[in-house]
């Protein structure tokens, strides 16, 4: 059996009693052991004899010692209260060394080896066991600490601070899960008894690494000059600048700040020791090069935890305008990365068992079923993304892919009862929610035009989310399909166009061949609607909307069977709506769109 399942507490919102609520301050300590299921796969019997026997004679002992109560045990860790905080460190200090001492006669793979925790807090006490902010904290602390370590907060620490003879060194405010503010915490300075497995390993390896937050990380490295051209470091310099900034403003980024990335300029590095080093999973470097009258910039994204390469490409430009260029390579080089960690993350979580999944994992995993594009896909997306929202109550990216669900509904004609009550209510609060947001604003304004046909609001809201995050290429597409509402097809061709060119590898380019079918329908270039139409088909053959400008376009030339054809894969995609249903559904603004849709659905034989 393995007792990973088993979690420490959370604490209560709220107690909905009258009875008095029994708080105190306390020291908190928690434990667990390190990969105890991987343990108790390889020796069963072996490993849980083992961890009785370090409980019998040194754990329970040195916590009756110290002073301290078990809380609970929970298989493979515990939860201890003291008085004291010098009391749990020294208890912390003691289990650690005297679990070292014992393993050095175990095999390494079959070694048992603590994590722990420790938070001087407000604890609610509850029968015979304890909740609060100074629980879930100590857990958090435990999550970070080194095999054989122990990590505290600063509270705890200061309160230790010239008391016990055991060092500890500052590692800086860390992101603990589910921790609202990034916390002050101190490792131990156990000594070399500490963990004798570790010292095998090369330096590197052995580095204190910081907690990965829990959205996917990144850190932008200053690019190499390799001109020799000191006018280039300044370029160059600019470039990676912009690229934080840029992908700074994706919220479902964590990005390091450039004065944390710029101090590895011009030093020669280990990309896994710099993702250890600032707590990132992936790191983007590059180089610049002079050569003529021309600059050639390389980039390469690396997953820090694996040195695997994720993408890399190379842009070459003309010096004449630095400073266009610069634009130019920033907003491409985000705009092809941003959806590639989105990818990696995806793929990363569904390698995970769905229980281990927290609220930004369920919200790429959602992302993925809508890519689908079937009824089941959309019900499953949609049931990730409620339960990343339950998690989380303010993450406005998941209201936005909740929103997202109802809108392709609504495109497929799937829509259930309550559905266009329900997306209201998540688009409201992915407005109220997502105001620097760039995700969320643009799934909302098109839920605004499509579902409520209130288009000017969706014109403003797009523009915000293009404002907040002018690279994310979700927000040019939808502001094309609402510039097609607008009838304004002009535009909206270079809208579609330039969503393309920044996620040039994105697998939804359906959507912009469907758009870019729009725009040209309503221009009367039937044939080239008919073609970007067949593209978008050929990519995603279930997309409805792509279907119906196909079926239409047929029509207007004239090709009956064709669109009769068109007609039945229409039907079977999610059944076609009548003509009096398109006029309530539509969302176009001008009448004579309207009429040109009417025009073509009833020539290409729609029941009235």
């Amino acid at each position: 059996m393995c007792y990973k399942n088993i979690q420490f507490p959370r604490a209560r919102g709220c107690i909905l009693s009258s009875e008095h609520v029994e708080r105190r301050l306390a020291a908190i300590l928690a434990a667990d052991v390190v990969g105890s299921c991987r343990l108790i796969g390889i020796d069963e019997e072996g490993t849980l004899a083992q961890l009785k026997a370090l409980r019998k004679t040194l754990f329970d002992p040195k916590v009756a010692e110290h002073h301290g109560r078990v809380v609970k045990n929970t298989g493979d860790g515990a939860l201890v209260e003291f008085a004291s905080v010098v009391d749990a460190v020294r208890c912390a200090d003691e289990i650690q060394r005297g679990v070292a001492e014992q393993n050095i006669y175990v095999p390494q793979v079959k070694r048992i080896e603590f994590r722990i925790g420790i938070h001087v807090g407000d604890v609610i006490i509850e029968e015979n066991d304890i909740f609060g902010d100074g629980v879930n904290i100590a857990v958090r602390l435990e999550g970070i600490a080194e095999p054989g370590g122990v990590s505290i907060s600063d509270d705890a620490h200061r309160q230790i601070r010239g008391k016990i003879g055991i060092d500890y060194d500052d590692t800086g405010p860390q992101v603990l899960k589910n921790i609202a503010e990034p916390m002050r915490v101190w490792r131990a300075r156990i000594g070399p008894s500490v963990s004798p497995a570790m010292l095998t390993k090369p330096p590197t390896e052995t580095a204190q690494p910081l907690a990965l937050p829990d959205k996917p990380s990144i850190a932008v490295l200053p690019f190499h000059n390799m001109s020799g051209d000191p006018e280039q470091e300044y370029f160059s310099d600019g470039m990676v600048e912009d690229i934080i900034t840029a992908l700074s403003r994706f919220k479902s980024l964590f990005v390091i700040a450039r004065h944390s990335t710029f101090t590895y300029k011009g030093k020669a590095v280990d990309i896994k020791q710099i993702g250890r080093e600032l707590g990132v999973r992936y790191v983007l470097e590059g180089s610049v090069r002079k050569a003529g009258g021309k600059l050639r910039i390389t980039g390469q994204l690396i997953d820090a935890t694996t040195r695997a390469h994720l993408w890399a490409d190379r842009f070459d430009g003309p010096i004449d305008d630095i400073f266009e260029l610069q634009d130019k390579i920033t907003s491409s080089v985000v705009g092809a990365i941003a959806p590639r960690i989105v990818q990696a993350e995806i793929e990363r979580s569904e390698r995970k068992a769905s229980e281990n999944l927290d609220a930004v994992e369920l919200y790429y995993r959602a992302i993925q079923s809508l890519r689908h594009v079937t009824r089941e896909a959309n019900d499953e997306a949609l049931r990730l993304a409620r339960q990343a929202i339950s998690l989380d109550p303010k993450f406005s990216s998941a209201y936005g892919v909740a929103v997202a669900c109802y809108i392709q509904r609504a495109d497929q004609n799937w829509t259930k009862e309550k559905d266009d009550a329900e997306g209201k209510q998540y688009t409201l609060r992915a407005v109220e929610l997502g105001a620097d947001d760039g995700i969320a604003l643009a799934y909302a304004a098109i839920f605004f035009a499509l579902i409520l046909h209130d288009v000017e609001t969706a014109d403003s809201i797009v523009d915000q989310a293009i404002s907040v995050n002018p690279n994310l290429s979700d927000a040019w597409r939808i502001r094309g399909f609402i510039s097609v509402y607008l009838g304004q097809f002009e535009p909206a061709i270079k809208q579609f166009e330039y969503a393309i060119r920044l996620n040039p590898l994105d697998p939804r380019h359906f959507y912009d061949e469907c758009g870019l079918a729009m725009a040209n329908f309503f221009l009367r270039r039937f044939e080239i609607a008919l073609s970007w139409a067949t593209k978008s088909m050929a990519r995603q053959e279930n997309y409805a909307v792509a279907i119906s400008f196909a079926i239409m376009s047929y029509a207007m030339l004239g090709r009956l069977a064709d669109a009769q054809m068109m007609l039945a894969r229409r039907r079977g995609a999610g059944g076609s709506r009548t003509i009096s249903q398109l006029r309530n559904f539509l969302p176009y603004r001008r009448h004579e769109d309207v009429d040109l849709i009417i025009e073509a659905c009833r020539i290409a034989g729609v029941p009235e």
